[in-house]
């Protein structure tokens, strides 16, 4: 049950479109971006994902030393001890690499179709060692008191939720790490309930538990309890191995709209809907049993990483929720979703 109505200009951006934002790098992906507006303009802050120029017989790929600079680690495709089989990790001698770097880039449209870089706006790059890998897959919360973003922090040592707030884009305040490894996927809600600011974060645990969507609440987005799980995932179904929050619920008449990915084990990933209590999003109304949207267009179902559709950006207009969404790990794309639609088909 796909019920995306997909732009037919997808996808809307794709790698060659923009120049690498670091010296002697190629852009690899784009993929997974942010979603606001601001001045007027809607815009995505895409993870941008770059790499080496990659030498025949040689593996490469950057990291940031312990100056903060960018250094490039480079190992022959032969060697023993080098695992290159997945392409989005590089294993070599008992420690785990990311065969790229993850920034955050700036892009506007006056149509949300057409996008351009403002070169007023530069990138956020990873800052410090628990960056070191870089940073990923920011979601962006407008609130009454400017933006809050929330990302993943990524380093040898861990993977875990970071968070930056800014007014205007050019300034920002880094809040560090709010939810501590291996943690994932974390939304906010956009306005207080009950007097509390609440979060849809994914802890993971390789033993008990899983890749699970958990609630958490806090009196000031900085310090976090009260921990809930809210989702799992289900046997024999399209979210099987793994689940996560997308961007920040919206508030309809009959709950918290949360659009969410969920994958199976064969990585396929999917979107599906959970509808939350409007006092206590503790409490699921209800989920959905297919997904709302499937990788079935070729740009989705080929790339760096293939049959993949995932989000973690949209706007809201009245019934319309325009969703931006990484396609097979490469491209960035768009589609339209109703609310009314969504949640009769949790109803059904």
């Amino acid at each position: 049950m796909d019920i995306a109505k997909r732009f037919h200009q997808n996808p809307l951006l794709k790698p060659s479109d923009l120049q690498p934002g670091i010296e002697g790098m190629e852009i690899t992906c784009f993929l997974n971006p942010g979603v606001f507006r601001f001045d007027g303009k809607t815009w995505l802050l895409l993870r941008v994902a770059e790499r080496p120029v990659q030498k025949q017989g040689v593996i490469s790929f950057p990291v940031y030393n312990k100056e903060g600079k960018i250094e490039v680690l480079s190992f022959d495709e032969n060697d023993p001890e080098l695992d290159a089989s997945d392409p989005r990790v590089i294993g070599y001698a008992g420690q785990n690499y990311l065969t790229t770097m993850s920034y955050l880039r700036l892009v506007s449209s006056e149509d949300g179709i057409h996008f351009k870089e403002e070169p007023d706006y530069p990138p956020i790059f990873g800052k410090g060692a628990l960056e070191a890998f870089g940073i990923e897959d920011c979601r962006v919360a407008t609130t009454a008191d400017g933006y809050y973003l929330t990302f993943t922090e990524v380093s040898s040592v861990a993977v875990g939720v970071g968070l930056i707030h800014t007014r205007d884009w050019k300034n920002y305040i880094r809040h560090g790490m709010i939810f501590p490894p291996h943690n994932k996927d974390c939304a906010l809600f956009e306005e207080k309930i009950n007097g509390k600011y609440f979060a849809l974060h994914r802890p993971s645990s390789p033993e008990l538990g899983g890749n699970y969507i958990w609630l958490a609440e806090s009196p000031d987005r900085l310090h976090w309890g009260n921990h809930r799980c809210v989702a799992t995932t289900r046997s024999d179904s399209w979210d099987c191995a793994r689940v996560g929050a997308g961007a920040a619920p919206i508030r309809t008449e009959e709950g918290w709209l949360e659009i969410y990915h969920g994958a199976d084990y064969q990585n396929r990933y999917c979107l599906g809907a959970l509808l939350l209590d409007l006092n206590d999003p503790s409490k699921v109304i209800a989920r959905s049993k297919a997904p709302i949207m499937e990788p079935t267009a070729p740009y989705e179902q080929t790339g760096f990483f293939g049959n993949v559709v995932f989000t973690n950006g949209h706007l809201v207009e009245g019934d319309k929720v325009t969703v931006y969404y990484g396609a097979s790990d490469e491209v960035i794309c768009g589609a339209e979703f109703s609310i009314g639609e969504i949640l009769r088909s949790l109803k059904s």
